[in-house]
């Protein structure tokens, strides 16, 4: 159930499998992130921007886990949840932080929130991201540096 879901998920982390993440989301997947306000929606953004960040990320990986239930801030009900914690770089600044997966009624997940610290590795996190974003199209480029 969720749980396996949450193993799946390490594994293909672990593995760099981007292409067997997509099966592990809902359609309607939100991933909250600490580097931007508005929630990234939809399987098609989410996995945009986990290309990304399996490129971003350097020595990424996975150093405990936690399962129960949670809240999830859609609908105000509970679901089945995972706290991933990982440890990685990003533009040279070291990063701990967690990821909290809240899973459907299938074990996919339907909510994913990242945490990360210190503020200066969610800055270079931020800029880091957002130029990958850009380079694939997915937003905008920065207009004015």
């Amino acid at each position: 159930m969720s749980t396996s879901t949450a193993d799946l998920f390490r594994a293909t982390v672990d593995r760099r499998d981007l292409a067997a993440l997509q099966d592990l989301f809902t359609e309607d997947i939100r991933l909250y992130s600490p580097v931007k306000f508005t929630p990234f929606e939809g399987r098609p953004m989410v996995m945009g921007l986990f290309g990304v960040l399996l490129r971003v990320f350097e020595d990424f990986h996975y150093v405990g886990e936690f399962t129960g239930t949670s809240q999830t801030s859609g609908d105000g009900g509970t679901a089945d949840s995972a706290v991933l914690l990982f440890r990685a770089k990003a533009g040279g600044k070291g990063i701990h932080g967690i990821d909290l997966l809240h899973f459907d009624d299938d074990g996919r997940i339907k909510e994913f929130t990242v945490m990360v610290r210190p503020q200066s590795a969610v800055h270079a996190l931020g800029e880091a991201v957002l130029a990958g974003l850009a380079e694939d199209g997915l937003v905008p480029a920065p207009t004015g540096r």
